[in-house]
């Protein structure tokens, strides 16, 4: 690898890759999940049969673009950051409305619409009144993101490269992965994952630690999903081997908070308090947005976990996944007399 000693400033702070999806979001009865043989908490994949079965049994919904990396990348915006999205949807009614809609948010979207094959992907969400969300996911044309949509352009000229766990469902993604993490890291840009689901890591756990130990600079994950990775019940233990193999390691915790490891630290991050937690979805992809947008303008570990700390809380005190106040407000108590990078 030609790692140069300080490239250019790059024009992106954080471009994501991952599924391309619609997320419909309904208030749901627990009995509605029993009725469906859902795995409730989880995220299941659906083929399109299935997906049609369970939206016709979901109430009135809320529809936006969704993808975990893509509310990453929507929180990014909502920092103040630049951010730029790689998903493949198609060219059709759910299409335009992620296009439109991640674009809206501030969000660069460049890759181009499938003219055929598969509908675009969609994740139903339903909403149990404990505040637990079950995803079903039926990815239709985002599997077929390939090395082709890796925009050479967009993936040298970011600051952090954030690929999605979840996107190691389709061969063809893994390969694009691979393709996007080297000229990444041949620009001397930081390439970082996200586990995104202990079940995902379960299916593909040889792959994801080849990613960590030779293809990324940073790994996100949750305390299930880092234990699962490495095979252990104790997180000490899973903490001490992912800080041996990956130069840097961001682990949350829920309400207990999150760490963040590199070789020769350990720092401790608090969560932020939250009165009242109305829906868990995308805690950890705005913990990842404030924490790649602290590490992309400069800021020291600590403040980057904070501002992931400030997102998070925000985004679980409502229902959906993205911001609905400025983070950059939110943060700016945080920022205030640091110097920004």
């Amino acid at each position: 690898m030609s790692h140069h000693d300080s490239p250019p400033p790059a024009s992106i702070h954080v471009a994501g890759i991952g599924n391309a999806l619609v997320d419909v979001l309904a208030s749901a009865p627990e009995e509605l999940i029993d009725e469906l043989g859902l795995v409730k908490g989880a995220m299941g994949l659906v083929d399109a049969d299935r997906s049609a079965e369970i939206y016709d049994h979901m109430g009135p919904g809320t529809e936006i673009s969704g993808g975990s990396v893509a509310n990453s990348m929507v929180g990014v915006a909502s920092f103040g950051g630049r951010s730029h999205y790689l998903g493949k949807v198609r060219q059709d009614q759910l299409g335009e409305v992620f296009v439109h809609d991640i674009r809206a948010n501030g969000v660069g979207f460049t890759t181009s619409l499938a003219t055929d094959g598969p509908a675009t992907g969609s994740c139903l969400i339903l909403v149990t009144p404990d505040a637990q969300r079950t995803m079903n996911t039926h990815l239709g044309a985002a599997v077929h993101f390939g090395p082709d949509d890796v925009d050479p352009a967009v993936v040298t000229d970011t600051e952090v490269l954030f690929l999605e766990g979840y996107l190691f469902d389709p061969p063809a993604a893994q390969e694009a992965f691979k393709v996007a993490a080297r000229l990444a890291r041949d620009a001397g840009r930081k390439v970082a994952v996200t586990l995104s689901d202990p079940f995902c890591v379960e299916r593909h756990r040889a792959a994801f630690v080849d990613l960590v130990d030779h293809h990324v600079d940073v790994v996100v994950a949750n305390r299930d999903e880092l234990c699962s990775l490495y095979e252990t019940d104790d997180i000490n233990e899973a903490h001490r081997i992912v800080a041996d193999r990956c130069p840097m390691a961001v682990v949350t915790h829920g309400p207990d908070g999150s760490f963040v490891l590199t070789g020769d630290q350990t720092v401790r991050v608090a969560a932020e308090p939250v009165a009242n937690v109305v829906d868990t979805t995308g805690a950890g992809d705005q913990y990842a947005a404030g924490f790649f947008y602290g590490l992309a303008t400069g800021l020291d570990l600590e403040t980057c976990g904070r501002l992931g700390s400030i997102a998070a809380a925000e985004v679980i005190s409502h229902l959906g996944a993205r911001p609905q106040v400025s983070l950059a407000e939110l943060a700016a108590p945080a920022l205030a007399g640091r110097n920004q990078g």
